[in-house]
């Protein structure tokens, strides 16, 4: 296997596409394309990106991905102006079988259903790469965005499927403004889309995910009143002036998404000792135009659920959760006598050190693992991180997803 990263901060969308090729398959020594992920900024054309990476690896190539806030690579970072990353793959080890579905927007769990019927269900498929349109309306001046939800569109995957398949994968942001985003869909660029890869062959996959919140006060409290993906109150009480209260003042309502604070689901024992991996978090997007509610990234809460308060844990725990996990799993793959070959970062755009208020990046403690291990790796920042989750794959916020696809062999 062959790996060629290619990262870009070309302004021209077209030169930008073509640059990054070359980049990948000079530094890959890659003589055959047989897949290729790409991601690029907002601040990009996509299409026209897209024809750029043609312009060099034919149309052959099944190209997924689409658009990102930020990239990340064993050189690079960066989440401002026009960054674009590839990685081509080759290998006569790993297979893929590419297909894609529309109308998003329209019903999750049918486009999920549409993208299952499209993929083989032989027991030698080992993984399955999603990446979808996180926007179902973009914000605008007077109101916050709505987001296309990953649950109804994981389980009408699953409901074709017919077997617990690794579901890896990720809802595409290509800005903080909550704009219309583009997916690479194999041989074209698509909107409200999702596209899937099923991968199968001669190789293996670690999943690591990376956390950041703890339980504010260990409180729980019940959702009393909600409706979608929009909280009103629990406890019976605005949850909008419950969360006031607990800041002190009411800064937090100017924030896009709210920076230091979640609802977080405890799926583990309610009142056992705090686990991370035990927790999922939901950012707050927004709050209402008439301040009486706030909206989630994710609609899967319901009413008479209990939920916490979390907040961003301290800057070196995060650090160090980070810089831990990423070596832990490249000491895991070592001790299983398999060779890292490839690593792919999806990080949550809330975890950037200009939306955490922090000096330096938790994404760079990856690459810096990343490169001990002399291992290719190409990252991306996201709206939403799909993992298996406690058994299940599930959509994650404010987590980075760490996966590092192996060979057999301990030559590191």
């Amino acid at each position: 296997m062959k790996i060629g990263i290619g990262v870009q901060h070309e302004t021209d969308s077209f030169l930008s596409g073509k640059k990054a090729a070359e980049s990948a398959i000079q530094n890959g020594q890659i003589d055959r394309a047989d897949l290729i992920l790409a991601f690029c900024s907002g601040q990009l054309d996509a299409a026209v990106f897209l024809n750029g990476l043609r312009s060099v690896v034919g149309n052959i190539p099944p190209i997924i991905g689409g658009s990102a806030i930020g990239i990340i690579s064993n050189t690079f970072l960066s989440y401002t102006g026009s960054p674009a990353g590839i990685a081509v793959i080759e290998s006569d080890a790993l297979h893929c079988h590419i297909a894609a579905a529309g109308d998003l927007d329209k019903d999750e769990k049918a486009a999920g259903i549409a993208l299952g019927k499209q993929l083989p269900r032989d027991l030698k498929e080992k993984l399955l790469l999603i990446f979808y349109d996180s926007i179902k309306q973009p914000a605008t001046r007077t109101s916050p965005p709505v987001m296309n939800a990953s649950p109804p569109l994981i389980d009408g995957l699953e409901s074709t499927l017919g077997r617990n398949l690794p579901i890896i994968g990720a809802g595409l942001l290509g800005d903080y403004g909550f704009q219309p985003t583009i997916q690479f869909c194999g041989s074209y660029p698509g909107t409200q889309s999702v596209v899937g890869a099923v991968l199968s062959g001669d190789f293996d996959h670690y999943v690591k995910i990376m956390h950041g919140f703890t339980p504010m006060d260990g409180i729980y409290h019940t959702i009393t009143r909600m409706d979608g993906a929009v909280i009103y109150d629990v406890d019976n009480t605005p949850i909008v002036q419950m969360i006031d209260g607990r800041y002190g003042d009411q800064e937090w309502r100017r924030q896009f998404p709210v920076r230091r604070l979640a609802i977080g689901v405890n799926m583990g024992d309610k009142y056992g000792d705090f686990l991370e991996s035990d927790y999922i978090n939901r950012l707050i997007v927004s709050i209402l135009p008439d301040n009486s509610g706030i909206v989630l990234f994710e609609p899967d809460l319901r009413e008479g659920m209990d939920i916490q308060f979390m907040t961003r844990d301290s800057t070196n725990r995060i650090f160090e959760s980070v810089k831990n996990n990423s070596s832990q799993l490249m000491q895991q793959i070592i001790a299983d006598g398999k060779k890292p070959m490839f690593g792919l970062y999806i990080d949550c755009a809330g975890r950037t050190a200009s939306s955490s208020d922090t000096l330096t990046e938790e994404a760079s403690e990856v690459i810096n693992v990343f490169n001990q291990y002399n291992t290719p790796l190409l990252g991306f920042y996201s709206g939403v991180e799909i993992a298996p989750f406690i058994g299940k794959s599930k959509g994650l916020d404010w987590t980075g997803v760490l996966m590092v696809i192996t060979e057999k062999g301990s030559d590191v």
